[in-house]
């Protein structure tokens, strides 16, 4: 159950000024070579990404998402020669696919579209919200044909083409599930040193899945945030996830997410009070006045403006103690988004 917000929110709440140079368009030389906002206090304090693991305290849970990207988007083109462009949205059995399209007319059911000039799929019909993906078939497994021939999916503010060194990159280090076509980009700072180094601190760590989807970059078209759909994303909270977040709860440890996609896995595992396993569809829409039950800290990147990522954060550590962090952000020269820099973040109640 929510608490009710201090007053009600738009969005103008969550607009800020970001100078374009500022969006990163290319990873830092080295993972865990970004900065670090640390925003645990009341004021700002800036540090490296490595001191990190001086934030945490021995007996802490650090929870990562460990879903992997898939090479989702390909290209190709109808038998009338018009290009087409796909974005794989879900891979669902029996070789099919859910999938946004664009192209200059929008295919029937019954189309024939030939991608990477490599293979055939089938048009189906439209499917999900408003019908606004399409439902493909593929004429093997999905996973495989995209590792052969599909491209990275990088977000729509990075202006390149994939690279091979974006195929490495935009993963994380402990990517184990796929299924994901954006990056939980917290996450991307962390090495094996880094992962080392946090161990011998005594910083436990568990793993949750939520396969980020293209809705994350969605704008949110609502004045009033009440008002908006969230999009839905696949989850899963394993029972070992579950026990570790009680006994680290228990022996009075706390529990930080690593991105906000862990956290709202963390959060729909608890929806119903309790914190529990499963798996299962999330639309949760985690704005300022939300009842947090799971997590007690955050490490993410900068955050688009006017997006839910960011009404989370402004949830978890207070709207004005986060427009503060934003507005010191800009002034020095924070790199912002999916290949920026990161910040610390206590929850403030």
């Amino acid at each position: 159950m929510n608490q009710p917000p201090d007053r009600e929110y738009t969005l103008a709440d969550f607009d800020f000024t970001l100078p374009p140079e500022l969006i990163a368009q290319h990873p830092a030389a080295e993972r865990s070579g970004s900065r670090l906002l640390d925003g645990s206090g009341a004021l700002p304090v800036d540090r490296r990404f490595t001191d990190l693991p001086g934030l945490l305290l021995p007996g802490d849970l650090l929870v990562f998402n460990d879903t992997r990207v898939i090479k989702a988007r390909l290209r190709g083109e109808k038998p009338t020669g018009g290009s087409v462009e796909a974005l794989v949205e879900r891979v669902l059995p029996g070789f099919e696919v859910l999938a946004h399209l664009r192209a200059s007319k929008s295919p029937r059911a019954g189309t024939i579209v030939r991608f990477a000039d490599a293979f055939d799929a089938q048009v189906l019909g439209r499917a999900g919200p408003e019908e606004a993906l399409f439902h493909l078939r593929f004429p093997a497994d999905p996973l495989a044909l995209l590792e052969a021939h599909g491209h990275v999916p990088l977000p729509p503010y990075i202006t390149h083409a994939d690279t091979a060194d974006d195929v490495s990159r935009y993963q994380t280090v402990f990517a184990a599930r796929p299924g994901a076509v954006a990056a939980p980009t917290a996450s991307l700072h962390f090495d094996e040193a880094m992962l080392a180094t946090l161990a011998a601190r005594g910083v436990q760590r568990a793993a949750v899945t939520l396969h980020v989807g293209a809705g994350t970059f969605q704008p949110v078209r609502a004045e009033r945030i009440a008002e908006h759909r969230m999009h839905s994303e696949w989850f899963e909270v394993s029972a070992a996830t579950v026990a570790a977040i009680e006994a680290t709860q228990a022996a009075g440890g706390r529990v930080v997410a690593a991105g906000t996609t862990t956290l709202r896995a963390l959060e729909s595992a608890a929806r119903g009070g309790a914190l529990q396993a499963g798996r299962g569809e999330t639309d949760i829409f985690i704005t300022p006045g939300f009842a947090f039950r799971v997590v007690d800290a955050l490490i993410t990147n900068f955050h688009l403006p006017k997006s839910t990522l960011l009404m989370l954060v402004s949830a978890l550590a207070g709207h004005d103690h986060v427009r503060a962090l934003y507005r010191h952000a800009v002034e020095s020269r924070y790199r912002f988004f999916s290949y920026g820099d990161a910040m610390f973040l206590r929850r403030s109640r």
